[in-house]
């Protein structure tokens, strides 16, 4: 079955046309399904002290009902910070499948009420970047969780690209990182989408024009994780030699693809 072709509108945004918003609809009442069987299990396990685990099986659901296909490349690190390329939304359900990471994100998520909730659920970190007040406690959490051997994911690009290259990555947004907790372990992630262009939330759409978008395609949303070798030895020195490392190894997987 053909793929259905987006629209545009006035402005040159990419619409979904009429007969892709039956496939929305029910992709929608599928995650919401999910929503509603996970949420209890969700705060029974965490009342028992069992773990994280209905998160990760709801955001793994919502990525195979939005046509996701994750496949693993190289081998990952459990516990450790992983610095990946940021294409779209859908880089959260893959790493939380394939890597069962938490997150470091931009504490703008928190202005909105049901995102903050979902987040807090995956044990997002919230990082308030102009915000110098709060860096001694943002440390401290994301030392904890480290020292815990939880994974965690920080987006150093600060932004998302159209997903055939990297945009610079930023060592300010690793400004809460430093000095890295002892023994902690940095891995590079690099995300390559088999149709990066076409599902890559860039320019000015709006976010929910690109949640409905990816929603009414027919055709598998194929995406490769590479799990890259750890930073080590002098690039692990400071912030600016980490991302720098980060952005050569990544960059150079996402360049060949």
């Amino acid at each position: 079955m053909a793929e259905p072709a987006t629209e545009q509108d006035a402005a040159g945004h990419r619409t979904v046309p009429w007969w892709g918003w039956p496939l929305i609809i029910l992709r929608v009442l599928l995650m919401l399904a999910l929503l509603i069987f996970c949420v209890p299990l969700h705060y029974l396990w965490r009342l028992l002290g069992l773990g994280r685990t209905w998160p990760r099986v709801f955001l793994t659901g919502v990525g195979v009902v939005s046509g996701l296909q994750v496949r693993r490349r190289g081998k990952r690190v459990p516990g450790a910070l992983l610095l990946a390329n940021h294409v779209s939304w859908l880089d959260i359900l893959a790493l939380s499948q394939a890597a069962n990471s938490a997150f470091v994100a931009h504490d703008g998520l928190a202005q909105f009420g049901f995102l903050k909730w979902l987040c807090e659920m995956n044990d997002t970190i919230f990082v308030a970047r102009h915000r110098r007040s709060d860096v001694g406690n943002q440390k401290e959490e994301i030392r904890d969780a480290l020292s815990h051997g939880k994974t965690l994911t920080l987006f150093p690009e600060g932004t998302t690209s159209d997903g055939t290259g990297i945009i610079p990555f930023k060592s300010s947004l690793l400004g809460a990182l430093e000095p890295l907790p002892e023994g902690a372990v940095v891995q590079p992630v690099a995300l390559l989408y088999e149709d990066a262009p076409e599902v890559s939330w860039v320019g000015e759409e709006p976010g929910l024009d690109n949640f409905k978008r990816i929603l009414a395609r027919l055709r598998p949303i194929r995406l490769d994780v590479h799990f890259l070798p750890p930073i080590a030895g002098d690039d692990l020195a400071n912030r600016k030699t980490i991302t720098a490392a980060a952005s050569e190894a990544v960059g150079g997987v996402v360049s060949r693809s």
